[in-house]
């Protein structure tokens, strides 16, 4: 019988580790949601400024890309199903949603870095607000009032960077504000040194 040594895992200790981490990717998309209620702003066209993506973004960096990706696509459909669902069709909800929540787990990426929790933030927000971007300069096109934040809308790539940018920037300053007041706390675990 083979004998793990201190750098292998066993068996029953990867499953272990993958059972921690589906029971706190559920528990993070769980809360997640419930802090997608808590609504600061919200856009008469969907879009609002939540607390709700920083458990995603929290799991992802603790537990990388694949991980992180598959959290993000279970939040988006979770969106789409509790939280009033505005689509336009199966290529909204395609983008708005699965796409657009699932990319918050490129976070990931910055898995075990110091700072990964910010790096992870910056860039799943910034590659969702791309992906609402695209699909409101295409898909949202026709929909483009006349007057939008006192300025007249001609051009829809224009339109969907300010309404997009309306809510996504705040979004995005909102979870590196929680990153950094739970940062002291949760160094370690932002770092994923608890399971490594």
């Amino acid at each position: 019988m083979p004998i793990s040594t201190p750098t292998q895992k066993s068996p029953s200790s990867k499953r272990r580790l993958y059972t921690r981490m589906l029971c706190e990717g559920a528990i993070m998309v769980a809360l997640a949601q419930i802090l997608s209620y808590i609504k600061f702003l919200e856009l008469p066209n969907g879009g609002s400024l939540t607390p709700a993506m920083f458990p995603v973004l929290f799991f992802a960096v603790r537990w990388g890309l694949g991980p992180g990706l598959g959290a993000g696509f279970v939040f988006g459909v979770l969106q789409f199903m509790f939280d009033g669902g505005f689509a336009l069709g199966w290529q909204s909800i395609i983008g708005d949603y699965l796409a657009a929540f699932t990319v918050l787990g490129l976070a990931g990426v910055f898995k075990g870095k110091k700072w990964g929790i910010f790096a992870g933030t910056v860039v799943g927000c910034a590659a969702r607000f791309l992906v609402h971007y695209v699909v409101g300069a295409t898909i949202w096109a026709e929909y483009m009032p006349e007057r939008f934040l006192n300025m007249t809308m001609t051009n829809p790539w224009f339109y969907s960077l300010l309404y997009n940018g309306v809510y996504m920037l705040p979004n995005t300053i909102l979870a590196l504000v929680i990153a950094g007041l739970l940062f002291p706390g949760l160094k370690k675990y932002y770092m994923g040194a608890d399971i490594r």
